[in-house]
């Protein structure tokens, strides 16, 4: 699958900001989708990741409470909403994919094979 993200952006401290990343190529509702993110400096972590079939959620701990993803299959598009942003949240972000298997790994960065190119979130204190 190819994965094409877009959303980000300057924002100030406390506000909100969506990020889409739209899919092509394969079965999207086959599909895992995470995002994750890279501050400078730092290694690429996960944030937020949500399953191919129930649709279930898991989030870091820095996202719970505050972002949520979601997906809608008849776009293949996959959301994070992103609300009360911090400084810290400032990275860049990047979507992520793996087909249906039965090892799953949705908060590893080695486990997914298909990346999009990132999106650019900086948060201003």
């Amino acid at each position: 699958v190819q994965l094409q993200a877009s959303g980000g952006g300057l924002v100030q401290a406390g506000g909100s900001l969506g990020l889409s990343c739209a899919a092509s190529g394969r079965t999207f509702s086959e599909y895992a989708m995470g995002w994750f993110r890279q501050a400078p400096g730092k290694e690429r972590e996960f944030v937020a990741a949500i399953s191919w079939s129930s649709g279930s959620t898991y989030y870091a701990d820095s996202a719970k409470g505050r972002f949520t993803i979601s997906r809608d299959n008849a776009r293949t598009t996959v959301f994070l909403q992103m609300n009360s942003l911090k400084p810290e949240d400032t990275a860049v972000y990047y979507c992520a994919g793996h087909g249906r298997s039965a090892i799953v790994a949705l908060t590893s960065t080695e486990w997914y094979d298909s990346w999009g190119q990132g999106t650019l979130v900086t948060v201003s204190s």
